[in-house]
């Protein structure tokens, strides 16, 4: 469009003169007399959110009816109850659902990543008071990774409950971006919602396992990959681990196992599961194998 048809269109300012009110004074804050200027027309944003739930119908089916059983089922599978649906709406919208860019989900996601970020943080930060910043910063970054994130939105099933345009919606699978922007995006939603301690039940919920398996075989390294790697070639053995005791709940149960190559035992190590112990001990015993003292002590957990 030349620089005069446009002009004509938007009652002869630039969109520099129409766009300027509506980003200094912030989308929450604008008031009926904006609306009166035209503004809001001009962007093409939602009047209200009512206007931005009636444009989602088509993703959340005809009636009113079904789309409140679909929100209501991605409640259920989020074991979150929303006190502001429009929050739950507003994280599950796609750009390419939305009349606008602001009324798509990029902002919560963006919000949702720092809150999902400190979270984790303070998560490692004490749960493995003997892992160096290195190591934490290591674990950190898979966790938080996008690969993360959608493979969580995949386990939840989220994509049906997606808000799109008609072209992303033939698609035959959403692309893993958009799966771990909107997990991101219900983060924020929730936190928005229900506050602080509800995110953090909801990220610790779907979070840990991912902070296991990173932990078994991230840092540092596999431990046991390269144990089995040494033992092979120096031994011509396989390492065998062995379960040497257990305590604590059984929601919260420790394991101290022992990794042994060719007869040989080396220091056993304590871990939060089974894997993060065999871990351990794979670093003891190759760490014993050089010479070296064990890292982890029989007393450290």
């Amino acid at each position: 469009m030349t620089g005069q048809l446009e002009r004509e269109r938007l009652g002869g300012k630039s969109r520099r003169e129409v766009c300027a009110p509506v980003l200094a004074i912030g989308f929450s804050a604008i008031t009926a007399a904006d609306l009166e200027a035209g503004f809001i027309e001009v962007l093409n944003l939602p009047r209200n959110i009512n206007e931005k739930i009636d444009m989602s119908n088509e993703s959340f089916g005809a009636t009113p009816d079904s789309r409140a059983e679909q929100l209501a089922a991605c409640e259920a599978i989020l074991e979150y109850k929303f006190n502001d649906e429009d929050l739950l709406v507003a994280a599950l919208t796609h750009a390419s659902g939305a009349n606008h860019r602001l009324a798509s989900n990029e902002r919560m996601e963006f919000l949702g990543d720092a809150i999902l970020g400190l979270v984790v943080c303070e998560l490692l930060f004490r749960t493995y008071p003997e892992y160096l910043e290195g190591d934490l910063t290591k674990v950190k970054s898979v966790v938080v990774s996008r690969q993360t994130c959608a493979r969580i939105s995949e386990r939840l099933a989220l994509a049906q409950f997606l808000i799109v345009g008609k072209g992303m919606a033939t698609a035959a699978k959403y692309p893993q971006s958009l799966l771990a922007d909107v997990f991101e995006s219900l983060v924020a939603a929730i936190y928005l919602d229900g506050g602080e301690t509800d995110a953090r039940d909801f990220i610790i919920r779907h979070i840990e396992a991912e902070v296991e398996a990173a932990v078994a075989g991230e840092v540092g390294g596999n431990y046991k990959s390269q144990l089995q790697q040494h033992a092979q070639r120096e031994f011509g053995a396989t390492p065998i681990y062995q379960l040497l005791d257990e305590k604590g709940p059984d929601h919260s149960k420790c394991f101290l196992i022992s990794a042994q190559v060719g007869g040989k035992k080396y220091q056993s190590a304590w871990g939060r599961n089974k894997k993060e112990a065999e871990q351990r001990a794979a670093c003891n015993a190759l760490l014993e194998m050089n010479g070296e003292e064990a890292k982890f002590d029989i007393e450290q957990i």
